[in-house]
């Protein structure tokens, strides 16, 4: 008698795996359709060339131009410094957690480290406006002192974006890097460390490399926050089209839409739409390029 129910119960877990695993797919492709079709038209509108690649923003002009190129370039800068900062440190964290600190101290940090994580991007953005930009604004006139050329922004600019990206993805690679740590069977460390390689050795050329799919994930995940934030960036990087250099105001991608979706019609519309298509494109091809990597390696390995 146990042996159909449990059948039964297999063949039910089945078809509620199968469910959800469509449901999942069902929603990418709905929601890659949707942007797609809601995306495309302002390329037929506006032209690909003067879309992407220009460098005037002016929606409600008596001619109207709807260069984005700055944006994007803010985007993919923003979010490749944010990585270029946020990860090593994340991973070095990851790595003391797992390897090097204690288990009262490790309970005291990882906690205080997820609790990173629940905080809501609009308190980082709040933090970074009343700490971080008039920080940057004294290091920014301590700099461009006696510039003539130079527009102030109050220390509302690229850098001050970056570094509160790289402060808001720490938690998730830190977690899921060290997750992928722990899961490194200590038989590895132990045969490392029989040979004669010191502890730190072990470490970054034994046990990161053995959790280095992992990481990437984590890494994966970070990007896809960094280019996903909007309410943050927008309170801390003054919201204005420039070129994407430190100290210049500029807008995102995210905070692009979220800044004119509101009274945005007609061309305009449809332009923030082609704005959340670019954003997503980008996404999509990260997490693949991501994701040949890590197939890449594991086949060398």
């Amino acid at each position: 008698m146990n042996k159909p129910k449990k059948h039964i119960g297999e063949s039910a877990a089945k078809y509620v795996f199968a469910i959800c695993a469509a449901v999942a797919i069902l929603a990418v492709c709905s929601i890659t359709i949707y942007m797609i079709a809601k995306g495309t038209p302002a390329f037929k509108n506006v032209g690909v060339s003067e879309l992407l690649f220009g460098t005037l923003w002016q929606p409600t002009a008596a001619e109207p131009s709807y260069g984005i190129v700055y944006i994007i370039l803010s985007s993919v800068i923003g979010t490749g410094a944010c990585i270029l900062i946020g990860v090593p440190i994340a991973l070095l964290t990851a790595v003391f957690l797992t390897e090097v600190a204690n288990r009262k101290l490790a309970s005291v940090v990882q906690p205080a480290i997820e609790l990173l994580a629940a905080i809501p991007s609009v308190i980082y953005g709040l933090l970074g406006l009343m700490i971080l930009n008039p920080a940057m604004y004294k290091l920014e006139k301590l700099i461009f002192a006696g510039s003539e050329t130079h527009r102030f922004t109050g220390g509302s600019n690229m850098l001050s974006a970056i570094l509160i990206l790289a402060i808001m993805i720490l938690p998730t690679v830190v977690n899921v890097s060290a997750s992928s740590i722990r899961a490194v069977s200590k038989d590895l460390r132990a045969a490392s460390l029989a040979l004669g390689a010191s502890k730190i050795q072990t470490i970054f050329k034994v046990t990161i490399p053995a959790a280095k799919s992992g990481i990437m994930t984590g890494v994966a995940l970070g990007i896809g926050r960094a280019l996903g934030e909007a309410m943050a960036i927008n309170m801390v990087a003054g919201g204005a089209v420039n070129i994407p250099l430190p100290f210049n105001s500029v807008r995102f991608l995210t905070t692009q839409i979220v800044s004119e979706m509101g009274y945005a019609e007609g061309t305009h519309r449809q332009v923030l739409f082609t704005v959340g298509l670019v954003l997503y494109v980008f996404i999509m091809i990260i997490n693949l390029m991501l994701q040949r990597i890590r197939k890449g390696r594991e086949k060398n390995e």
